[in-house]
């Protein structure tokens, strides 16, 4: 299993653009869609109490939205908690 998780939808554009972000970054993550997966739905909903996505996760830290990635991303904070998670399997 990935260290970074993104729970989407089939029909969700910012959703695609937070998967392009993170493979313009290298990453590997796994995609849950919760249109598709019931489990996936709940576990969102247990995990943040939201049922809107995409829903991004690094390791146990819930980093939110597309727009929250982005900031983290424009901060570099993003890089320093991708690299704190680098020896999680499925992360580069």
């Amino acid at each position: 299993m990935a260290a970074v998780k993104v729970y989407s939808t089939d029909v969700c554009a910012y959703c695609g653009a937070a998967q392009m972000l993170l493979k313009k970054k290298r990453v590997d993550f796994d995609v849950i869609l919760i249109n598709r997966d019931p489990d996936g739905l709940n576990e969102l909903r247990e995990r943040t109490d939201r049922t809107s996505v995409p829903q991004v996760f690094v390791g146990d830290v819930h980093v939110g939205g597309f727009d929250e990635l982005c900031a983290l991303d424009e901060s570099g904070e993003l890089d320093t908690l991708l690299a704190r998670h680098a020896g999680d399997p499925g992360t580069q």
